[in-house]
């Protein structure tokens, strides 16, 4: 259920109202940004010597992750006690002084120069704690002045969740709990503990030991991307899970934090781990074995009884350890194939009366949330569980798109939005060069922070079962937990305000503006977060008008230091010049830029080659339109001097599934060339094949045109990647290039009988 907004008044409860006055947000590095906060005047002197006094009802356990994180990262040891005048301390206080009904996990916190009171019940409490806690400065101080200030706050979405597969990739349970102080240092509420997958089978099921024993390990792992061919595995044995020890003491974690905990237990497809130690449960005979790789598998759970008893066993353990409602059952991307092809699921369709396959794995969800149910617990699972019909008490996480969710919340049953489009931390956040592999996608930090989980679609009663949104961490590509960090992180605090903060507070420029001091924070937990928004951003037009080359702009998103900049030199430094007005390239060029503040890199180097030919920043004509999703700055992608990073990502390229690429370059006046090189992409694991041809046409006239070349079998295959045509000596306006398209995929090939994918990124005249 969403939380109704209410208009609420401040109540000075330190100091008369008077001494407060309205103050810009971005005085106050909050995230997420509070419904009302009234900056005062002066300062509380926070010291060792100051004391969290507990008022009556407040357990000592609520100031604990308080303290412990200013012990830990601050250097402060506070004391904790029961009575005390209030005056020189920080009081806690479970009793709200409402002249106005406030919402259920609403809280309130004052700082005067004497003293800091937050009121709030349950969460309430501890929710105002960890604003406290972004108040403290977190720069370079020797002593920590608490700016004067009202606060009245309460989340808009009870569900804010983060997701966390741990399935791909392991993480201790110390790297867990540090994910969680993440969650609480954002008022996020929800963690979804991803604990089954083909990769590896994570909790310990006493009644099912072979899950751990046999299900948590793999003989080895994929290296590189899915897509590159040949595949290429190591050979160390990897895996790990928790105890149930682990787990309780996990789960006990994120209780003092006011995080509920959501397990998945991947159902019924996902479960390679599974069958690997229990291969009877199958509709084949196996072997299996734990994955090495990543993807999705034909082998699934057989909807047998013997599978209905394993799932007995392994959900009332679940069921027993975690205390939260809902238990996630996962239910995502389930092939069919092995159910199509075996009797005993035909039998069975024919003895419930199931048309097809979706309506057989809508009885399969249908049997385990009876199961769950019996237990006192609710499923929740991702949008597929809607097909062939949702299950009576179901919940769904609507991933794909925001339809599944659309289509549930209208069937009056609760929905969490999580689609990949703004809410999947494995993608991408910068196009910059030197990101670390990803499986791809580009989802930067202003996408995440534009979401809005409650869809226009959805009528006005319908929204109230939209329970919130949740970012998901996939760790396919991760590692270690330094890289779950860079990929969550800040990503993680968008999306919080996006769940905690009302929508007509949201604005992205105030949200960088505290977004860049709250860093800081971060800095002495000495996190592996993601510098995006600091990473310089280029910006090519055309030359000005009459004048070839391009015209290259730098931005950052960051709001502090200086970009300074280096042509043609080995080093950039604090000493370069300052950038401060766009760059005329007329011949190829090397630039390098950084963000600096004061003698401090704030930035990774940026780096690039401008190859400056005939055809840079001129004016192009497609006479095919690119795929939508490939479209790159349209034309100018082909003459921008920029040539395709690899891996790719579709910012620099052109795509085009099976059509051809045909564009028209104006070279504005009539001009003498005698090359002209294509730049293509080669990555058959993704569709993507070498063009079968390329042909070059000139005219004077942009009507009539003439054939000057064509190259094609092994003259283009035979290119690593720039394709030259020597066309001799022309004289030309215009010229005509034609790309040809590679056609069907053939037999072996991945995506065979497919249409294939032609990528091209630039086109140089010479």
């Amino acid at each position: 259920m969403r939380i109704p907004i209410t208009t609420l008044l401040f109540i000075a409860l330190l100091s008369p109202a008077a001494c407060f006055a309205q103050a810009p947000d971005t005085l106050l590095p909050l995230i997420p940004q509070p419904v009302q906060a009234i900056r005062g005047e002066g300062v509380f002197q926070l010291r060792d010597y100051t004391v969290i006094a507990l008022g009556n009802g407040v357990s000592p356990k609520e100031a604990e992750p308080f303290v412990q994180f200013l012990e830990a990262y601050y250097g402060l040891r506070l004391r904790v006690v029961t009575k005390h005048s209030g005056v020189g301390a920080i009081r806690l206080s479970a009793e709200m002084k409402e002249d106005k009904p406030m919402p259920e996990h609403a809280y309130r916190l004052t700082v005067n120069k004497t003293g800091i009171l937050i009121e709030g019940k349950g969460d309430g409490l501890f929710h105002g704690l960890q604003t406290l806690l972004q108040l403290i400065p977190a720069g370079p101080v020797n002593e920590y002045d608490i700016p004067c200030v009202a606060i009245t706050d309460y989340p808009r979405f009870p569900w804010r969740g983060m997701h966390l597969d741990v399935s791909r990739h392991f993480f201790s349970k110390q790297d867990v709990k540090r994910y969680l102080d993440y969650l609480a240092l954002y008022k996020l509420n929800v963690f979804h503990w991803h604990l089954t997958d083909d990769q590896g089978w994570r909790i310990e099921i006493r009644s099912r030991p072979k899950l751990t024993q046999i299900g948590a390990w793999r003989k080895g792992t994929l290296l590189g991307h899915y897509s590159e061919e040949p595949d290429r595995y190591d050979s160390t044995r990897y895996g790990g899970f928790y105890t149930q020890d682990d787990v309780k003491e996990i789960i006990a974690y994120a209780q003092q934090r006011h995080i509920t905990v959501v397990p998945e237990i991947e159902l019924p497809g996902h479960s390679l781990a599974a069958l690997a130690a229990y291969p009877e449960l199958a509709c084949t005979d196996g072997p299996f074995e734990t994955a090495r790789t990543w993807g999705v598998f034909d082998d699934v759970l057989c909807p047998e009884e013997e599978t209905f008893k394993f799932l007995e066993d392994v959900l009332g353990e679940v069921c027993a350890l975690f205390p939260g409602r809902y238990i996630h059952i996962g239910g995502d991307e389930c092939p069919k194939d092995r159910w199509k092809q075996s009797a005993f699921c035909r039998e069975l369709m024919k003895r419930e009366n199931l048309k097809d396959e979706h309506e057989l794995q809508s009885w399969f969800i249908r049997r385990v949330e009876k199961i769950v149910n019996a237990k006192g617990k609710q499923i929740i699972g991702w949008d597929e569980i809607l097909e062939g019909g949702l299950a009576p008490g179901a919940a769904v996480m609507s991933w794909r798109g925001e339809e599944g969710g659309i289509a549930a919340a209208r069937q009056k049953h609760y929905v969490v939005m999580s689609p990949t489009s703004h809410c999947y931390f494995d993608y991408y956040q910068s196009q910059a060069a030197g990101e670390p592999l990803a499986i791809g996608g580009f989802l930067p930090l202003e996408k995440v922070y534009s979401y809005d989980p409650l869809p226009a679609a959805l009528s006005v009663d319908e929204t109230q079962y939209v329970m919130g949104a949740q970012g998901n961490v996939w760790t396919e590509y991760m590692r270690s937990f330094q890289q779950v960090e860079y990929m969550a992180l800040p990503r993680m605090a968008a999306l919080a305000e996006v769940v905690w903060t009302m929508k007509s507070k949201k604005d992205y420029e105030n949200f960088l503006a505290r977004l860049t001091p709250h860093l800081l924070i971060l800095d002495r937990m000495a996190a592996n977060y993601s510098k995006a928004i600091f990473y310089i951003e280029p910006e090519l037009s055309p030359g000005p008008p009459g004048k070839p080359g391009l015209t290259l702009n730098l931005r950052t998103r960051a709001k502090v230091g200086l970009i300074r900049l280096a042509v043609n030199q080995e080093v950039v430094n604090n000493n370069s010049a300052v950038f401060d007005k766009p760059l005329h390239l007329q011949r190829s060029t090397d630039v390098m830029a950084a963000v600096f503040e004061g003698p401090n890199r704030r930035s990774p180097v940026y780096r690039q080659s401008f190859i400056i030919t005939f055809s840079t920043g001129r004016n192009v004509k497609l006479l095919t339109d690119p795929d939508p999703k490939y479209s790159g700055s349209g034309g100018f992608t082909l003459v921008n001097g920029v040539l395709g990073r690899l891996p790719w990502n579709g910012a620099d390229w052109l795509g085009y599934q099976g059509r051809n690429l045909e564009a028209v370059i104006d070279l504005g006046v009539t001009a003498s060339f005698r090359r002209v090189r294509v730049d293509a992409l080669r990555d058959e694991g993704s569709w993507i094949h070498f063009p079968k041809s390329v042909e070059v046409l000139v005219s004077n006239d942009g009507i009539q045109f003439i054939s000057a070349k064509k190259i094609e079998g092994e003259d283009v295959s035979k290119s690593a990647r720039n394709i030259i045509v020597d066309v001799g000596f022309q004289m030309a306006r215009y010229v005509k290039v034609i790309v040809e398209n590679a056609g069907t995929i053939p037999a072996g090939r991945p995506g065979e009988g497919q249409a294939a994918w032609l990528f091209v990124d630039e086109i140089m005249i010479e």
